[in-house]
């Protein structure tokens, strides 16, 4: 039998230009550079960055754009999903759609090198019934 493992550390992203892609993650997550490890981004090694919490990090690793297959999905109740969608509907400057998976609700999109993240809130009735009140 496997060990136990506590959490995801970090997740491997690889962009184009780490300056734009950190601004890029500042402004649409939220996530900023974690400065006790701000060293390891020398010589191409990880850019880390964090959610506010530092319960989700981000390596961002400086490499020309590949078609990626792995998407990054981030959880959230349903008043934070809701949030989540408003907000990146502004932060695109365009709607965002909204997935019934019929056990979940889940918010695609992608960061400007392709790589896709996605939104997802478990808390499926109460989404519902907001986003009826909504009209949406």
């Amino acid at each position: 039998m496997a060990p136990a493992l506590s959490v995801i550390d970090h997740v491997h992203v690889f962009v184009s230009d780490r300056v734009a892609a950190e601004a890029w993650y500042h402004r649409i997550l939220g996530f900023k550079r974690l400065p006790h490890l701000e060293f390891w981004a020398a010589d191409g090694g990880p850019l880390t960055l964090a959610n506010a919490a530092s319960s989700i990090h981000l390596a961002l690793f400086e490499k020309s754009r590949e078609k990626c297959r792995s998407t990054v999905a981030l959880g959230a109740g349903a008043t934070e999903f809701l949030a989540w969608r408003t907000h990146l509907r502004s932060a695109f400057g365009r709607d965002i759609e909204v997935v019934d998976h019929r056990v979940a609700w889940s918010l695609y999109f992608e960061d400007p090198d392709g790589n896709p993240f996605e939104i997802t809130s478990y808390e499926y009735d109460a989404v519902s019934a907001r986003l009826r009140e909504a009209g949406a």
